[in-house]
Parts: structure tokens; sequence; C-alpha cells
């Protein structure tokens, strides 16, 4: 018998995976903060023998090194990827025995595409492949994006996608689970994973690179590919040189002279309430990152990367989740934190900022008005299906580089369904501008 364990990191739109069988298992592309997976190990009472990566990441910091490190397992790392860490190199049809008891074993398959030296891991049990970890390749429904490694090489690596799948479906049986990393919300991800189960059948039937011919499904991939966040930069190259341990212990703890003095310093104060308590009051010149969006993502890809940010928190346990995701995309360690609410953050005198809210049907009322300006946060694929007409259209992730490019007038700021939007209103309202966030979801077929 064989369990696979999922390890959800939701903000990031990743999986990482513990399987094995009585004794032994293995951690496949874990995240950061490793002791998630030592628990899920000790809940199933075996031993981590083995840790492996399917490529080196560019959307995250893998807790491999530092896995491998604390448990004495065995770290395995692509032939290919050039790292400067001990680890086991692995190339294409490698075994390793997960459990021998169990008759587990992994078998390597090389899978170039999101990277080229990608490699995905087949779980077999006396055997039979009963899952594969694919990492970045075959996902459900769609495949790894081919474009975060070298931009001359995207066309070559969208082909080896496309083999790599066809690979996949061809070596392993109908019922073998499809386990990927990425593709739950992942920038990684090519395309949105719509369509099938997860099993290598329902792929057969469902993902673009095994329905489609290799030049239409080349065409289709290059053609879906969006911006790429800013601090993926940082991750490969981390990932490279060899992430050091987490620091999870919470940071120094920051009174309301110290909040307005790092505002004054230029460094970033980040308020992780829900846009609604923002919006209605928070410190002048913070910004608003909800804890429960995707905060990851969007505050390391907007801020400018190594400077130092402050929390703002509604509790304790609000900080700590928070840090936790930061450190999985290389922010470590913030310069400062505070609980407590506005009245705790502001300096005696100082009154709280604020903005109005608005939705759709109100924006529908007064557009197009002198003086109102409609700005979408959308990146361009969702703008590519509908907009409101005469709107100015700003992806958030460009937005502070690009404030002085807004026409003067009220802003009236929205994305999808609101969270985005909240960003952009607070960095407006930081910024000086009369804003109105529009917290509403966006459908085009408004009568505008």
């Amino acid at each position: 018998m064989f369990f696979v364990d999922t390890v959800e990191v939701p903000g990031l739109g990743n999986r990482g995976y513990l399987a094995g069988g009585a004794r032994t298992a293995v951690a496949v592309d874990p995240p950061r903060d490793i002791d998630r997976v030592i628990a899920a190990a000790a809940r199933s009472g075996v031993r981590i023998s083995h840790v492996v990566e399917t490529h080196l990441h560019n959307d995250y910091v893998s807790g491999g090194l530092d896995l491998a490190r604390v448990t004495g397992a065995a770290y395995l790392v692509p032939a290919g990827a050039r790292v400067s860490f001990e680890r086991t190199p692995v190339h294409d049809g490698d075994t390793t025995v997960v459990d021998a008891a169990a008759g587990l074993l992994l078998r390597a398959l090389a899978t170039p595409g999101h990277t080229p030296h990608h490699t995905a891991y087949v779980l077999e049990e006396h055997g039979s492949p009963v899952a594969v970890f694919t990492g970045g390749s075959l996902l459900i429904g769609t495949v790894g994006r081919p474009d975060l490694v070298e931009p001359r090489l995207t066309a070559q690596l969208a082909r080896a996608q496309h083999a790599s799948a066809h690979r996949l479906a061809a070596t392993l049986p109908d019922g073998t689970a499809v386990l990927p990393t990425h593709g739950f919300g992942s920038f990684c991800s090519s395309a949105a994973a719509t369509g099938g189960g997860g099993t290598i059948g329902a792929q057969k039937s469902s993902n673009e690179a095994l329905i489609h011919d290799v030049d239409r499904f080349v065409a289709d991939l290059l053609a879906g590919l969006d911006d790429v966040p800013a601090y993926y930069t940082h991750m490969g190259p981390a990932n490279a040189a060899g992430p050091a341990p987490v620091d999870l212990t919470p940071p120094a703890s920051a009174d309301a002279d110290e909040i307005a003095a790092r505002l004054a310093a230029g460094e970033w104060v980040v308020d992780l309430r829900h846009r609604v308590a923002f919006a209605a009051e928070h410190v002048a010149g913070s910004f608003n990152f909800e804890a429960d969006g995707q905060l990851a993502t969007y505050l390391a890809w907007l801020i400018p990367w190594g400077r130092p940010v402050t929390l703002l928190g509604e509790s304790a346990g609000q900080l700590a989740a928070a840090q936790r995701e930061l450190v999985r995309v290389g922010i470590d360690r913030p310069a400062a934190a505070a609980t407590g609410g506005v009245a705790a953050w502001l300096r005696e005198g100082e009154a709280p900022a604020s903005f109005p809210r608005a939705v759709f049907d109100d924006l529908a009322r007064i557009h197009p008005r002198e003086g109102v300006v409609v700005l979408d946060v959308r990146r361009t694929t969702e703008r590519a299906g509908g907009f409101v007409p005469g709107s100015v259209h700003l992806p958030v992730h460009t937005l502070h580089r690009r404030l002085g490019e807004i026409p003067a007038g009220q802003v009236w700021v929205h994305c999808a369904s609101g969270m985005r939007a909240a960003v952009a209103a607070s960095l407006l309202d930081a910024a000086g501008r009369d804003v109105v966030a529009v917290d509403d979801v966006f459908r085009a077929s408004r009568p505008w």
C-alpha cells in the first residue's frame, strides 16, 4: 500500500507532495516552510528518505535543500540544473527506491519544456505506475509556461512541452494519477487549468498539448502567454544558490512613531486587513494587500526588490500567516510589524485616511462624466474579453511605476472582482489621488 499527501500552497497556486509506504517517503517540490512537510510525515509515521525537485523553480523559493538537511534525506535534482550545492543528480531513466517493503520506487522521465532540465517522476508500486509527479510539465488541461528561462528559448521549449506531454501519455497507463506542482492559479501555468480529470487517460481527451498538433499547440501557447511576475527574476538564482533556512519568529514590534518613520524613509507599510476595513480607515501612505488574497504574489510582484516592509495586521495569527507566505517568495524578514488597529498605528493627533467604495452600477450611472477617470487594472488578457469604453488600462503590477500616466480627475479603479482594485486604490490614495475603489465583479455585458 502507498499514500500520497498533498501539501497545498494556495496563495501561489502550487502543490507539493509527500508519497510513500508504511516506513519511508519522498517529498516532491516542497515549499520553503518545510515544517508542514515534516508534520505530514509525522502524521503518517514515516521517515523522509528522499527529497526531489522536478526543476529549478522560477515562482517560489524551494524548501528542498533545507528539508534534505534537516531530515538527512538524499536530495535529488535534475542533472542539467546548474546549482551551487551538493545534490544527487538525476538522469532520464534513473530509479530510486522509496519504500522497499511497499514495493515503491520513483522512475525519472526527462520532460523538458517548462525548463530545459525538467524531470517528471513516476511512482511505481511493484513495477506498475500509479502516479506521476509532473511538476511544470503536464498540468490539468494545460502545461507549464515555457518562457521563464530565456526568451530566445521560448519557442523551442514550447515544442519540447508538446513532446514531453506526448511522452508521458504514451509511456504511462491511462489510470496513472497526474500530480502537477503548478496549475492551480500559479502564473507558471500557461493557461487556466481546466477540463478533464487528474489521470493520464482524462488528459488525453482534454489537455491542449495532447489534442492539438504541435504547430497549433505552439501557436496557441505563445499567443496566450501573459506577463511574468517581476519577482520571478529572483527565484531561479535563489534556488540555484541554495536557499537559506527560514526564520519564522515574530518580527520586531512597531509603534506609531516607527510606522511613521518607516513611511517617511520610503519603506513599504503593508496593511493586511480586508479591503472594506482599509477603505474605511487606514494609515496614510500605507498599502493594502489583503492577507486572504494572493498576498505573496502581488506584494512580491509590486514591491521594489529588497525594499523593507512593515506589516500591519488584525492579529498575531494574521501576521504569522502572512510572514509564512512571504518567505515562500524570498521576502524573508519583515522589518517590523504591528497589531491593534488603526488607532494604535497613528500618532497622537493624526487622522486616518479613507476613500469611498462603489459597485459597477454606481459607475454606470456617472460614466462618462467630465473629471471622472475609469482605470482598469486587470491584465491584458483579461481586458481582451471586454472593457469599459473610454477606460485607461494599466495592469496593477505596473501601476506603481506609471502613476504619472493617469489623467487628472477622480479615479474609479476596477479589476475583475475587487482585490486588485483595492491594491491599486491604496497606491493611488498614497500618491494623493482622489480615488474610488470599485469593489464588484466585472461583466463585459453591462450596458455602459
